[in-house]
């Protein structure tokens, strides 16, 4: 990818290359009129002047003598001109009465009136364009051409413009240099911050520095900013997270091997098969934090799922199928309300492990004999799952905190609950497009509410 300075180099070389051209064009175009307008002037003045001389004077004796009459007349210390400059003497009765040297043989000009006019006449190099002004007398009955070649005009203004542009193309390597050098020193700032960057280490999140900073930079700077600021809240809840799934990890480990010892050393069978239970116990909540640790990491990846999108109806079945023990030996009855026109509705396949963590929750929570209810309706153009308890409810000074991870309020650590289910059901309803909200049943116990954006296909 071509860089900054060489873009920004092309760019101003370009533009002083247009200015430069159109500098160029208008110089030409207005050096043109100017030499067109001073040397029409001065065929009429030297035509005048061929009059007025020949009025004092008379014409001269020999008609054709080139070095006669007018021709001396015409000749001023001008080279270029005196070249290119003639004249012709015709009487009005159409005879030629003097000529300078280097005249054409026929009229400079074909009109018989006074004024300019222009007319291609053969000469010695070949046919050319002449500018001619024609003046006539009738009291001295002569009418005075006055002509130069357009050729010549020509030359002076491609002199003029040529001397313009070859100091301008001399300049232009020197000028080309000291653009590439001024858009350098202009980006310093940038190689300065890059440098900067790159002598960062990776645990360096600090804020980079905003004083002294070019206005142009500002906006950059900021944005890395609060990158920085996102990226060390980050990186301190991933530090908070594994600190807090060993800890949880430790604590069923720690019983596990206990168990372990005591049903090894058991006096008797009874003994052993308590330490057993207590070992399924703790592998079964092992197994279900491992697994809440995968729901939250997948919940909360940036990638998106893929694969074809499921059906609610299949979810919702699956689910229950698969808590259906768990609600038997907690003496729990499951019932769902699933309306006929949400169960086919399309919904993203995060939605199992958030779904099962709801119930999960409700089981735990509802005492014996109680009734965990599941029910999905429309409502607003939305997706409206709700999975309501009898249980004790959610303490009001926790329901701040209640959706942060490993938080479980009052509850006692030795339970059944690590502190991530609602924490993945939080996560997963933002990837969805979705909300939660957790409010109290008017006959006790807890309503949870999942709204979700409603597809069908």
């Amino acid at each position: 990818m071509i860089s900054i300075r060489r873009r920004l180099f092309i760019a101003l070389l370009a533009a002083t290359g247009m200015v430069w051209l159109s500098a160029v064009i208008w110089i030409q175009y207005s050096t043109r009129q100017e030499v067109s307008h001073v040397l029409d002037r001065r065929l009429e003045e030297s035509a005048r002047m061929v009059a007025s001389l020949i009025g004092r004077q008379g014409l001269p004796g020999a008609v054709h003598d080139p070095q006669a009459g007018v021709a001396g007349v015409l000749g001023p210390d001008e080279p270029l001109f005196s070249r290119q400059l003639v004249c012709q003497v015709w009487g009005l009765d159409g005879s030629l009465k003097s000529e300078s040297a280097g005249a054409p043989s026929e009229p400079l000009a074909a009109e018989a009136a006074s004024g300019f006019s222009q007319r291609e006449i053969r000469t010695e190099t070949g046919p050319q364009q002449w500018r001619v002004y024609t003046y006539v007398d009738e009291a001295l009955g002569i009418r005075v051409m006055v002509g130069d070649a357009l050729a010549m005009r020509d030359g002076l203004v491609s002199g003029v413009v040529m001397g313009l542009l070859a100091p301008a193309l001399l300049i232009l390597p020197a000028l080309a240099l000291l653009i590439w050098l001024g858009v350098g020193r202009g980006l310093q700032p940038l190689s300065e911050f890059a440098r900067l960057l790159r002598a960062r280490s990776a645990q360096d999140l600090r804020p980079l520095p905003t004083k002294w900073v070019p206005r142009e930079l500002s906006p950059m700077i900021g944005a890395l900013n609060g990158l920085f600021a996102r990226v060390e809240g980050q990186r301190e809840r991933e530090q908070d997270f594994t600190a807090f799934a060993a800890h949880e990890l430790k604590t069923p480990l720690a019983g596990l091997k206990t168990q372990a010892q005591i049903a090894k050393m058991a006096p008797d069978e009874e003994t052993r098969a308590h330490a057993l239970r207590q070992i399924l116990r703790g592998v079964e909540r092992t197994d279900r934090l491992a697994r809440q640790l995968l729901d939250l990491t997948a919940a909360e990846a940036s990638e998106q799922p893929t694969g074809p999108c499921p059906k609610l109806g299949s979810i919702v079945k699956d689910v229950l199928r698969d808590l259906r023990d768990m609600a038997a030996l907690r003496g729990i009855t499951l019932r769902l309300e699933l309306q006929s026109e949400t169960e086919m509705a399309c919904v993203g396949s995060l939605l199992a492990p958030a779904l099962r963590n709801l119930v999960e929750n409700a089981l735990q929570a509802s005492p014996e004999g109680e009734e965990v209810v599941l029910t999905a309706a429309v409502k607003d153009d939305a997706l409206l799952l709700c999975v309501a308890d009898r249980g004790p409810g959610i303490p009001d000074e926790d329901r701040p905190k209640i959706t942060e991870r490993f938080f479980r309020g009052g509850r006692p650590k030795s339970g059944t609950g690590s502190g991530l289910g609602l924490s993945i059901v939080e996560a997963t309803a933002l990837r969805l497009g979705g909300s939660l909200t957790l409010a109290p049943r008017a006959d006790g116990g807890e309503e949870a509410r999942l709204a979700l954006p409603l597809r069908f296909q």
